[in-house]
């Protein structure tokens, strides 16, 4: 059994197919969970959770790139995003189901902030949603999923003073943040570690080396696996869509690496992901 501990398959890249995506993924022994990065697509993946009995678990956040209104275009990707003012009483009206495991996907994201708007501005407005964030997930005890792009020093000088001010309630023993789509180097993650937080890492190693030698020395235990679909799909199937079933070959290089057997990798990152999720 796999988990995708972070799937869109509440996108529109899946509104003809998501159920029969989310079916095939089932009868295959992977689950999900579906993340928010927005009000729409966070309830979208709370109702397609809610149509599951097991399997299919949701998250609810608002991504950086919703507090304005930008065009991205990236090597498997391009939108239009609205803009979107943070409004904590609804998400923690969402966040409060049963379905909800997380808050995220929350953080910040310099690197699409628009050159036309004042991007000091668009910083501060970033951290201090993400730390209205934040205060939710500890209000409710949920952990969260964090977005980070080209603002990692920032980031770090957040979650270590949000540490400090939440020291009584971050639990020594249990990760409480995971860095999604992990892609920095091994110092970068040893400092995550030492806040209480995890990594996981997506289809981007099956198709770059780069990432070899951290994850052949990171523990398992800190280590999750994502599709973050429909972006990043792992070869052989790069160009095509990505969906959660293709969890399996970023765990499979990841047993290649670290030369440990794909069951072995699988009930760990498994272990990690129930616990993390509280599933």
């Amino acid at each position: 059994m796999f988990i995708d501990t972070h799937a869109h398959v509440n996108f529109s890249a899946f509104k003809y197919d998501a159920d029969e995506v989310i079916r095939r993924s089932l009868d295959n022994e992977i689950w999900m969970i579906l993340v928010g990065t927005e009000y729409k697509t966070s309830k979208r993946a709370l109702d397609y959770a809610n149509k599951y009995e097991r399997g299919v678990f949701a998250t609810v956040g608002l991504h950086p790139i919703h507090l304005q209104s930008i065009s991205a275009k990236g090597e498997d990707y391009e939108f239009q995003s609205r803009a979107e003012d943070f409004n904590y009483e609804v998400y923690e009206r969402l966040a409060k189901s049963n379905k909800a495991a997380a808050i995220g996907e929350i953080g910040l994201d310099y690197y699409h902030i628009d050159k036309t708007q004042n991007a000091a501005a668009v910083k501060e407005r970033q951290k201090e949603i993400f730390i209205e964030q934040f205060k939710l997930a500890r209000e409710l005890d949920l952990p969260v999923i964090i977005h980070c792009r080209q603002a990692h020093d920032d980031m770090l000088a957040m979650l270590k003073a949000l540490k400090k001010q939440y020291r009584d309630i971050l639990s020594k023993d249990k990760p409480w943040g995971v860095m999604h789509c992990y892609s920095g180097d091994e110092d970068l993650a040893w400092q995550y570690f030492n806040l209480g937080l995890i990594i996981s890492f997506t289809g981007l190693i099956t198709f770059s080396v780069l990432w070899d030698d951290l994850i052949r020395r990171v523990p398992l235990e800190k280590i999750m696996i994502e599709t973050d679909c429909p972006y990043m799909t792992p070869e052989p199937y790069r160009g095509q869509r990505n969906e959660p079933i293709l969890v399996k070959y970023v765990a499979e290089r990841i047993a290649e690496i670290k030369n440990l057997s794909i069951e072995k990798v699988a009930d760990i990152t498994t272990k990690n992901a129930r616990e993390f999720f509280g599933i």
